[in-house]
């Protein structure tokens, strides 16, 4: 019975079923198959545990970037010894998707195919003007629930999970993509 268990868990690992950490339970539990179109995305933060739905497409995307988490922020940065915002988002797609976008933030918004905060997926790239001067200066990776990864020079200094609906990054936003 013990080896049908085993056979049967890595008959869900290699079809990349299994998601992740259910805090609630404790377990890991499969939460979609390899041909849906589909999956649900564990995020967990300080003060709430979300599930936000992701394209099969995106899934590596998103655990890549999810595991680049604390990684220190380095201006000039594309590896995993240090990132700056557009190194991040330029990995990450390198890394996960093997496509190839620049490694500058206003560069890379001409990748993508333009949407509002209403149409955006987990994975679409967004884009900021965190100088106030009305240009492009900041990209990161959308997760869904109004929450964005990117690596922050700010008070962080690394990869970090951040809130584009609420204070500063609410008006920095200008808008997100999918990449063409």
């Amino acid at each position: 019975m013990l080896q049908i268990n085993m056979m049967l868990l890595s008959l869900f690992l290699l079809q990349g079923c299994f998601l992740g950490f259910q805090p609630e339970s404790g377990v890991e539990e499969p939460l979609g198959s390899a041909s849906a179109k589909w999956h649900k995305i564990p995020q967990t933060t300080s003060q709430s545990y979300t599930v936000q739905q992701c394209r099969n497409d995106m899934l590596p995307l998103i655990r890549l970037a999810k595991s680049e988490l604390g990684v220190r922020y380095v201006y000039g940065g594309m590896d995993e010894s240090g990132f700056d915002c557009s190194g991040f988002v330029a990995f990450l797609y390198r890394q996960s998707l093997g496509k190839k976008l620049p490694h500058n933030a206003k560069a890379q918004s001409a990748h993508v195919r333009i949407y509002d905060l209403s149409q955006l997926e987990p994975g679409d790239i967004v884009f900021f003007d965190t100088s106030g001067r009305g240009q492009i200066n900041h990209s990161g990776i959308y997760l869904g629930n109004g929450r964005f990864i990117h690596a922050s020079s700010g008070k962080a200094h690394s990869v970090t999970i951040s809130d584009l609906t609420k204070g500063f990054y609410k008006k920095a936003f200008l808008f997100g993509g999918k990449v063409q």
